[in-house]
């Protein structure tokens, strides 16, 4: 998976504008270990963008092969398990290894990342690269947990088997990484034999025949030969398209399943291939990944077991960052106060501190918790306890209708839902990926955090259940759950009507339980707060800049009659932000909400972590004498409505966070939208159906509350 990385921004780790002597793509199944090799050889010069003119993430970074020679250009392509271009994620990859990618030549040569654990399903990818006839480099991962599980692999007889070279690795040790280098630099712009597997005599004698082109001169190669005859897509030349047709139609009456024989003559190649050349040290027994499924996959277990880890790293999330937030809070409530103290008064001043300083700072804050969720997101992905939960999840993506690919999009949406919006053109039923995307905005991604956290600090703090469990985690863990619910129900509604079709199963694997990677989740922390921090630095600043003034124009004269507070408060009412606030006031008002909020909710459309800034600017929590009501937190707890009634309670919070679990506050979210389904009719659909879910739910709760004596 690639979790958190906003299509609207480009990471760029390496600016180096090079010439490249050589360029290499990297392709494997997922959790093969690809993304762990590809960090290892490239380090922190990497660079991330997309494909031209699709959505599809784009990795790429200089890899020293040869020590004093120019760096080489390694292209990570999506993981996936086969190229016969189901999906756009194999398109790319077949169009990168065949050179149909624009501003990319074609790989001078191709590694292909297989695990050692499983090497006949990863083998499978390995031998349709063969069949393009470049340059292939085996590179075996995972060889350490393969020689404990008691496989013994003659790489040589491996490699002699297949026709191409073969390398074993064990990237967290390093072991293995220069003999990839030189076998690399000694393969390099010479061409494969292919993989070697027949089909039958009929198939292969149709496919002789079928060497000259339509126009009798030109030779077709036998790879394309065979997408013709057994791929999805007919070729464009009428008379060819006549020719194929019919041959499909012989083989169709000498082997009605004829479509199979690719499949299988790959699979036979592939298992005398390892036949010849795995051995087991002893008998073959339960494998340690094994004897722990047994438990964290059963069916009463597992569950349970999801819940209690999930649970933890949301008590985890909320008890270590708050000593280094209270520090990045102390941090830019003294900065604000120097700045203050050393500039004289004026709106510069003013926009410094109440617009750059506290609507920046108040997001920036929450800093360590984002981390926190990458840090525990790449943590199960990496021991690989990521797949059991899709495994355990899978059941209840089919009662609903949904196909079991959904559920790795929709995690990824936690992260943020662009990247999980993306990540559903792995499902190749247009239904199902439309029904996926309109739900995945119901995950909790990491802008909503700040709103959560902030909304818990001013009211929930300090509180437990049974003494030991934090109400904060709690609601955070249910605000998690919320989204899920929602998100079940409304695709069960969707897949029975408007997007009505049956769901195929879920094909994945297993990867063995390993170690974690802690260089490669790190890298990816950093990553994540880069793009967070350069977010705030830019989005979130020039956001701040604009309410800031809105809520300071037009400007009031002073009156002598009114102290410093009163003057404040009704420059702020007769200000933009306040008559925008006090034109959407009635709508919002059965909420809970007051014109203050409403200016709060309608900013946070541009990201939903703009909420925290907006209220920092608008209960000036970056001013006054006493330090303790510069911190944002009091500010919110100390909020008055204009009749003098406490503006927030502890059911308003609640309701404001629900309203944020299902209401679609975020622009980027529906631009990826438009891209993604090349329509506006989908975003428009999601934009207006999650909004009324979001004023209907919250409505309930907070009308509900107030009835049952909480407001």
């Amino acid at each position: 998976m690639s979790i958190g990385v906003h299509s609207t921004d480009q990471l760029v780790i390496s600016a180096e504008k090079n010439p490249h002597a050589l360029t290499i793509a990297l392709a494997g199944n997922p959790n093969a270990g690809k993304t762990t090799l590809f960090n290892s050889l490239t380090g922190l010069r990497q660079k991330v963008a997309n494909y031209p003119g699709v959505t599809v993430e784009r990795k790429e970074g200089d890899w020293q092969v040869k020590d004093g020679s120019e760096p080489a250009r390694l292209i990570d392509l999506p993981g996936l398990y086969s190229l016969d271009a189901t999906s756009i994620d194999e398109q790319i990859a077949r169009d990168v290894i065949t050179g149909k990618v624009k501003d990319l030549p074609v790989p001078d040569v191709v590694v292909a990342v297989v695990d050692a654990t499983n090497l006949e399903r990863n083998l499978y990818l390995a031998t349709q690269i063969l069949e393009y006839h470049v340059p292939v480099v085996i590179a075996l991962t995972m060889i350490d947990i393969a020689e404990k599980n008691g496989l013994v692999i003659d790489i040589g007889k491996l490699s002699e088997k297949l026709g191409t070279a073969v390398v074993a690795l064990n990237v967290k040790q390093k072991i293995g990484l220069e003999t990839l280098s030189e076998t690399v630099l000694k393969i390099a712009n010479t061409k494969s034999n292919g993989a070697n597997w027949q089909l039958s005599d009929e198939a292969e004698k149709t496919i002789a025949s079928l060497t000259t082109s339509a126009n009798g001169h030109a030779t077709i190669e036998r790879q394309t030969i065979i997408t013709e005859l057994y791929g999805d897509e007919l070729p464009t030349d009428k008379k060819r398209r006549e020719v194929v047709l019919k041959a499909r139609e012989n083989l169709k009456s000498a082997n009605p399943n004829f479509w199979q024989e690719p499949l299988l003559a790959r699979y036979a190649w592939i298992e005398n291939a390892v036949h010849e050349s795995v051995h087991h040290k002893q008998e073959e027994k339960l494998s340690t990944s094994q004897k722990i499924d047994s438990i964290l996959t059963h069916k009463l277990f597992g569950p349970i077991i999801l819940f209690v880890v999930l649970l933890l790293i949301f008590q985890t999330i909320f008890t270590w960052a708050s000593l280094p937030m209270d520090l990045i809070d102390g941090g830019f409530s003294a900065l604000g106060e120097l700045v203050r103290a050393r500039m004289p008064q004026g709106l510069l001043t003013d926009l410094i501190v109440d617009g750059v300083i506290a609507g920046v700072g108040g997001v920036i804050v929450f800093l360590p918790q984002i981390l926190l969720l990458f840090f525990f997101i790449s943590l199960l992905e990496d021991t690989g306890y990521m797949a059991r939960a899709a495994f355990l999840m899978d059941k209840l993506m089919h009662g609903v209708g949904l196909h079991g690919k959904a559920f790795m999009p929709l995690l990824s949406s936690f992260a943020c839902a662009i990247p999980g919006i993306m990540a559903t053109r792995t499902i190749e039923n247009p239904k199902d990926r439309i029904a996926t995307i309109l739900i995945a905005p119901f995950m909790s991604c990491s802008a909503r955090l700040p709103v959560y956290t902030l909304m818990i600090a001013a009211f929930f703090a300090n509180k437990t259940v049974f003494r030991f469990i934090s109400v904060g985690a709690l609601l955070i863990m249910a605000m998690y759950l919320l989204g899920i619910i929602v998100a079940v129900c409304v695709a069960w509604i969707l897949k029975r009507t408007i997007l009505k079709s049956p769901a195929p199963p879920l094909v994945m694997e297993l990867p063995p339980y390993r170690v974690p990677n802690f260089v490669t989740i790190i890298q990816l922390m950093f990553q994540q707060a880069w793009l967070f921090l350069k977010r705030a630095g830019t989005v979130i600043l020039a956001i701040s800049i604009i309410l800031w003034a809105l809520a300071t124009f037009p400007q009031m004269p002073a009156d002598p009659t009114q102290d410093e507070a009163t003057h404040k408060s009704e420059q702020l009412r007769n200000s933009f932000a306040g008559k925008a606030g006090h034109l959407i006031e009635p709508v919002i008002q059965p909420l809970g909400f007051d014109w203050k909020m409403g200016v709060a909710l309608i900013a946070s459309f541009a990201a939903r972590e703009v909420l925290v800034s907006t209220l920092s600017i608008i209960y000036n929590a970056g001013d006054g004498d006493d330090a303790e009501s510069e911190s944002l937190i009091k500010a919110v707890q100390d909020a008055k409505r204009e009749d003098g009634k406490t503006a927030w309670t502890p059911l308003t919070a609640l309701t404001m966070m629900v309203f944020f679990v299902l209401a679609c506050q975020c622009m980027s979210t529906l631009a990826i939208v438009r891209r993604e389904t090349n329509s506006y009719k989908w975003p428009a659909f999601m934009f207006v159906y999650m909004t009324v879910l979001a004023y209907i739910v919250s409505l309930v709760v907070y009308q509900g509350g107030k009835a049952l004596g909480f407001a």
